[in-house]
């Protein structure tokens, strides 16, 4: 039943055809004798059947062209006065078309469409008035007869009404849709471009520590041959760890960027997300901190990367946590990986904030922390936690830098 009610959607010139042919089949078979009966009009076949085979063609192809088939008709109407051709079923066609061209055609048609339609009672009854009615009798005939044609106008219309509502509705929708990627791109972009300045910074600053010790160990060279010899060891290690910052700094683009010539500063390490979270207990968020797994050195990037994940994390918590809400934030030395789990036992964030990553302009949090995980090979996951609050866990691969 379904293939069949999408066939006929589809070909609705075809519908129309078949419902002109079965008024086409009316009015021959049953226009003449009811003429015959009443004496209204001509009853020769040559005027009436070209005029109901040309009403017919208007139910066929109202949708295709309803301006033209508006124009058809009133012509139509004007032939059957003029020959004294009176009304017979196939004259539907003209209900039917007024309610097409208020539907769907042009504004001019459907305003002339309603003219003529609250005239054409009028004209037919004075064309053909019934001898045996007074003329109050008359009036009312053109009345009740008015009646329809004004109903089919009113419903084209509000069908007409309602489709540019839902039309308007869909294109704000695909604005919206726009404008959310748009957003969610420039958020993107702003965090990769604030990603590659910081590690920019801290290769640049590794860059300084091995032109610092290459100093040093030239002008210690001749006088002391072990401090140049840990000199150069430290310039080994240093010059890799930048090669592999760097490394991971060719996956982001940085156009239309142009930072100052400034001092450069070591970014923010592991080390320092206890100073973070003393921040934020000093601003009223209680935050439990554990440490779990032998502590060691990292990547620049991953301790970075780290840092930046627990104070968006929990930024996001005093944001979206609501009053009395805590907090715990957990560091896991893995043999291969650093893993970090924050977690708040607040009201948690909105829903598209963490399921679509904010592509409605106000979960850029989330989207900085995708492109920073991502920017050293990790995972991410964030979401609601099962018992209330939100939850976000991350696993940062320990790479070696070579």
């Amino acid at each position: 039943m379904q293939r069949l009610y999408d066939f006929l959607r589809r070909h609705p010139t075809g519908v129309d055809t078949f419902w002109a042919v079965i008024l086409f089949g009316i009015s021959v078979a049953g226009g003449m004798s009811v003429r015959g009966e009443n004496g209204r009009g001509s009853d020769s076949p040559a005027l009436i059947v070209p005029i109901v085979l040309l009403l017919c063609l208007v139910i066929a192809l109202r949708r295709r062209m309803p301006e033209k088939m508006l124009l058809l008709t009133i012509g139509l109407g004007v032939a059957q006065v003029a020959l004294n051709v009176a009304t017979t079923p196939a004259d539907f066609a003209m209900l039917v078309i007024v309610y097409t061209v208020a539907a769907t055609g042009a504004r001019w048609a459907s305003r002339l469409a309603l003219a003529t339609g609250l005239g054409a009672a009028a004209v037919a009854q004075l064309r053909w008035p019934n001898e045996q009615s007074s003329a109050l009798g008359n009036l009312a005939i053109v009345i009740f007869q008015t009646v329809p044609f004004a109903l089919a106008w009113v419903l084209g219309d509000s069908i007409r009404t309602r489709r540019a509502y839902f039309a308007q509705l869909e294109e704000r929708n695909a604005r919206l849709e726009k404008e959310r990627e748009a957003q969610a791109k420039v958020a993107v972009a702003a965090e990769r471009a604030r990603i590659a300045r910081e590690l920019h910074d801290v290769v640049a600053h590794n860059v300084s520590v091995m032109v610092v010790q290459a100093d040093g160990a030239a002008y210690v060279l001749d006088t002391a041959p072990d401090q140049a010899k840990k000199a150069l060891e430290t310039i080994s290690s240093t010059g890799r760890q930048a090669l592999a910052e760097m490394r991971r700094l060719l996956g982001v683009l940085r156009t239309g960027e142009h930072k100052e010539v400034g001092e450069y500063v070591p970014q923010p390490d592991v080390e320092q997300i206890d100073e973070l979270i003393e921040q934020c207990r000093t601003s009223g968020l209680p935050v439990d901190f554990k440490v779990e797994g032998t502590p060691r050195p990292l990547p620049s990037g991953v301790e970075l990367t780290a840092y930046r994940i627990v104070q968006e994390a929990l930024t996001n918590t005093r944001k979206h946590g609501g009053p009395n809400t805590g907090a715990s934030v957990r560091l896991v030395y893995f043999d291969d990986g650093l893993g970090l789990l924050v977690e708040d036992d607040g009201k948690g964030a909105p829903h598209e904030l963490y399921e679509e990553g904010g592509i409605d302009g106000q979960g850029h949090g989330l989207i900085g922390m995708r492109e920073r995980v991502g920017m050293v090979g990790g995972t991410l996951d964030a979401g609601p936690r099962p018992g209330g609050g939100f939850r976000i866990s991350a696993l940062l691969p320990l790479k070696p830098a070579h």
